[in-house]
């Protein structure tokens, strides 16, 4: 038997005062797949292009097809999102011990300590710590996240903006989504 979506268990009660669009998106129960279009941008450095590159992120552009397939996996869910071809990957479950009441989001070797404050009009990502390979990382280290989910004419819409120290822009990538999918464990 499958737990709760992971967001109604963070959350709680909160859940409830999302929009509608985005409790629907959070609600997941099995799998769900939503497709739409982003706007990506990414730094001009070389650097940022490496780095970039290195972590699969995606290439600018405007009107990118995107596809985000989230899969509850036990008490975690995967977010699986697919920008034109350019897949990236992340795995999300509840923090515990320390970092009850937290979001922790694992993308490859590094995990991400976040809060989730939320309310009538969406919901932000809110950084509150960082790991690599476990080892917890010094704040002036973290890239600088902007996440939002908020709704725009009636349509889930997303905005994360990752800033990296001394470097400058990583990426942003803005849109929004509709659900297309839902198939219950």
């Amino acid at each position: 038997m499958q737990s709760d979506p992971l967001y109604k268990r963070l959350l709680g009660p909160k859940f409830y005062a999302l929009p509608p669009e985005i409790q629907a998106m959070h609600n997941v129960q099995g799998r769900l797949q939503a497709e739409g279009v982003s706007r990506i941008e990414r730094g001009g450095n070389i650097l940022v292009r490496v780095i970039a590159a290195l972590f699969g992120f995606p290439r600018p552009g405007e009107n990118v097809p995107v596809r985000v397939t989230f899969t509850q996996d036990g008490e975690r869910e995967v977010w699986q999102r697919n920008f034109a071809g350019n897949k990236l990957r992340t795995t999300q479950e509840l923090g515990c011990g320390k970092y009850a009441g937290y979001l922790i989001e694992w993308f490859g070797p590094l995990s991400f300590v976040l809060a989730v404050p939320s309310g009538p009009d969406g919901l932000r990502l809110e950084p509150r710590g960082m790991r690599f390979l476990g080892l917890p990382l010094p704040a002036f280290l973290w890239p600088r996240i902007n996440a939002r989910e908020t709704v725009v004419d009636g349509k889930f819409a997303f905005d994360v903006v990752l800033d990296l120290p001394l470097i400058g822009r990583l990426i942003r990538y803005q849109g929004t989504l509709r659900l297309v999918d839902r198939k219950n464990a």
